[in-house]
């Protein structure tokens, strides 16, 4: 079964259209991969704290989440962007099936933080994914929100990036992290020369040279942690251009692949 997780974050959920939900589906149907969708949320969790005047910080990129924090991150996670994916697969004709990281327990963590500073953060420590795996054997697409839950039955917001990982991690599945760019450029604005691999190294490199900024920061991280996590080249795509989703599944050039060593082509 090849498997390939498809983060969305939060900021390009708006910009999607149905030509990427129907690559997706047609993907599932033909049976040339099997798409599990995790997703963020971070800009629709910011207009509701605003809306309802509650503050949150961030410490090394993570949202400090008291309970009040939670209470609407999880709504707008597990409520209005996971339900908005799910009905954009359904309406592209195939079934999605939206959940949480508390259903099941497919997400299992732990606090991020021992010492509480960031609140109801957790780390994921174990993905129960039978539950998955059952709806993929079924047709379906999981479309899969990052709250996760402990053994005590205490609900966690979990970084979108990190659960994407996880899951990929325990499905020895791919993951592509989407982006509204076709990957990362060799000159920043010059969308036809695309770097089709980078390194560690040659990412610290890029960041310092400002090649790399802004917005594909995170995104080039959040791969590299995916690389290092165990999860086998991780690949930045295009979710504007659902075709190179295709193109890459078919082991073409496509994006920009994150990779432990340079890659020599003879």
């Amino acid at each position: 079964m090849k498997i390939i997780v498809i983060k969305i974050g939060g900021s390009i959920i708006n910009q999607l259209e149905q030509p990427f939900f129907k690559t997706i589906s047609h993907l599932q149907k033909s049976g040339d991969c099997y798409p599990v969708i995790v997703h963020g949320g971070g800009p629709g969790i910011n207009e509701a704290l605003n809306k309802w005047e509650v503050n949150s910080s961030f410490v090394n990129g993570l949202r400090v989440t008291t309970k009040e924090v939670l209470e609407i991150a999880e709504s707008v996670l597990s409520g209005t962007i996971n339900k908005h994916l799910t009905a954009e697969i359904v309406k592209a004709g195939a079934p999605g099936f939206g959940l949480s990281g508390v259903d099941g327990s497919v997400l299992k963590v732990k606090p991020a933080d021992p010492q509480g500073k960031l609140g109801y953060v957790g780390k994921v420590v174990q993905v129960n994914k039978k539950w998955l795996e059952l709806i993929m054997d079924n047709g379906g697409i999981p479309v899969v929100s990052p709250i996760g839950i402990d053994e005590k039955g205490q609900r966690y917001n979990i970084n979108a990036d990190m659960a994407a990982a996880a899951i990929a991690k325990e499905l020895k599945a791919g993951i592509a992290f989407i982006s509204d760019i076709p990957g990362v450029m060799e000159k920043p604005g010059d969308h036809s020369r695309i770097y089709d691999y980078l390194t560690k190294g040659q990412i610290d490199e890029l960041i310092k040279e400002g090649v790399i900024h802004g917005g594909m920061i995170p995104k080039v991280l959040s791969a590299l942690n995916a690389l290092e996590e165990g999860v086998e080249a991780p690949v930045i795509l295009n979710g504007l251009n659902p075709q190179d989703i295709v193109t890459y599944l078919k082991g073409e050039k496509a994006g920009t692949k994150i990779v432990m060593e340079e890659v020599h082509h003879a």
